[in-house]
């Protein structure tokens, strides 16, 4: 990317509040919430993960296999994914000495590749879902500051997001000169403008996981966890935090000193870019983020010139209608319906972003009756696509309005991280999962407690959430009791809603 083009980069901002409880991170881009991500400390992200699996169960109508990695969920492994087998099977040991590139072959069917009861060390890379096991590979890829090391490959690659020819040149260079004969690796966009030296240093760190993953397979047994990613927080900085990141503003002192030893360890130069959130209430609250983490949840999203975008999945695909709304423009209807789908398609990316959406996503814009306006406006939802670090693919504006965009799933989307099917309408909408109420709750009563005084807290809840924090939230309430003591009462009231609750000072 050149420097003209960066200058036009949108500016960025880290957000991170961390807890005991669970850690948030929220992208911010010209000030406008683009991404939120969240890991509760009880339900920790697998993706990443590396285990020790054991075949249960081969599938050749499917070329795929069950995998036991100890979830809840055998894992779903494709012949393709197969690497290892792959190698042994087809003697890819033997990379072309020119390019280190294995020889290209046909996949062999998965019943000649595993047999029931086989080990293998795998890696998730998508997250299980209610009705689905997490997929894996044994393709392994152990990611750093720089680099992302690769020991099942021995070939070399660079970022797609890195775009400057000569840089790239470059960096090709400098990694022939690592002669590195037990794996390949993979440049990560931090590495843009990095030195040899830091490259070695990545790689050192990267090999000496390596090492222990394989030392550990040696001596576990099969299903086992051989190595676990990093917390969200340190995940993120990681993999996000580069030059373009104006500020990591951190709530949480742990977090916060975290994050400033690993970046004083590896980027030095971005230490002083991150600060400690110091003022009295929380970081996501003083900056509206939990205001447009609740947008989010909602199916209508109204645009500034009041028309509006309804977002509703489905099992099959995400469906996008866009209306004008209170909108009537100034000139006529097709100006009006312009201006409007220009509006909308910017905000769809947003949310597309901000909700995780993935799979197909079915765009249908108002009907445009100029050809050169419907390229004008596929063009700006290109454009803002751009933005978007999810592999994507989209199709070309049908004559009927109706645009299809294939996201790439890595992770659940917030919807089901937040809420649960809803028991009053039998799953046809959602609400607030009890551990979110119980959160949120435990938010609302601390942030009172600094004012209370002599006075005593009554709160009313619906009778699962006080099941809830008795049981599986157990650490909100002692927290809660061990702040306020006598001063804080909780009662059961079946007649509320599961999300209602009164909190009243007696």
């Amino acid at each position: 990317m050149s420097i003209a083009e960066r200058s036009q980069e949108p500016t960025r901002r880290l957000l991170v509040e961390s807890d005991r409880h669970q850690t948030r991170v929220a992208v911010l881009e010209e000030g406008r919430l683009t991404e939120i991500h969240l890991e509760r400390k009880k339900s920790r992200s697998v993706v990443g993960n590396v285990f020790k699996g054991r075949v249960s169960r081969i599938l050749p109508g499917m070329q795929a296999a069950f995998v036991d990695i100890g979830l809840v969920r055998d894992a779903f492994l494709f012949a393709g994914d197969v690497r290892e087998a792959l190698a042994a099977i087809d003697d890819l040991s033997d990379a072309d000495p020119q390019t280190k590139e294995f020889p290209p072959v046909s996949v062999p069917p998965i019943e000649d590749v595993l047999t029931a009861g086989q080990e293998l060390v795998v890696q998730v890379v998508k997250a299980p879902l209610p009705n689905k096991g997490a997929r894996i590979t044994t393709e392994i890829t152990i990611p750093g500051r720089y680099l992302v090391f690769v020991p099942t490959v021995r070939s070399n690659g660079i970022s797609r997001r890195l775009q400057d020819a000569t840089e790239r040149e470059r960096l090709r260079t400098v990694l022939e000169e690592l002669e590195v004969d037990d794996g390949g690796m993979i440049v990560r966009t931090a590495g843009e403008g990095k030195e040899r030296e830091d490259f070695v240093q990545d790689l050192e760190i990267l090999r000496g996981k390596w090492k222990e993953i394989q030392e550990r397979a040696q001596v576990a047994s099969a299903p086992s966890q051989l190595h676990g990613e990093e917390g969200l927080a340190l995940r993120f900085v990681r993999d996000r935090f580069t030059a373009e990141i104006e500020e990591v503003l951190v709530d949480g002192t742990e977090a916060y000193d975290e994050i400033v030893s690993f970046t004083r360890g590896l980027s030095p130069h971005l230490t002083e870019r991150v600060r400690l959130w110091e003022e009295e209430g929380t970081l996501f609250e003083e900056l509206g983020i939990e205001r447009e983490i609740d947008g989010a949840l909602r199916s209508k999203v109204w645009l500034r010139s009041g028309g509006y975008i309804v977002i509703n999945p489905t099992e099959a695909l995400v469906a996008i209608d866009v209306n004008t709304g209170r909108f009537v423009g100034r000139k006529d209807l097709e100006s009006t319906v312009l201006q409007t789908n220009l509006e909308a398609v910017e905000e769809i990316v947003r949310q597309i972003r901000l909700r995780d959406l993935s799979g197909i996503i079915v765009v249908d814009l108002i009907d445009m009756a100029e050809v050169e306006n419907r390229e004008v406006v596929f063009a700006a939802l290109q454009r803002e696509l751009k933005k978007d670090r999810a592999k994507h693919q989209v199709l070309s504006l049908s004559e009927f309005g109706l645009v299809e965009i294939t996201r790439k799933r890595s992770r659940e989307n917030l919807s089901r991280l937040l809420t649960r099917p809803c028991p009053t309408c039998a799953g046809s909408g959602r609400i607030r999962s009890l551990s979110t109420i119980c959160l949120r709750l435990r938010r609302e009563i601390l942030a009172r407690a600094n004012h209370l005084g002599d006075r005593r807290l009554v709160v009313n809840v619906h009778t699962e959430v006080l099941s809830s924090l008795e049981s599986e939230q157990s650490e909100i309430l002692d927290e809660l009791r061990e702040a306020l003591g006598e001063q804080l009462a909780f009662r059961a009231d079946a007649t509320l809603h599961h999300e209602e609750y009164h909190i009243a000072e007696a």
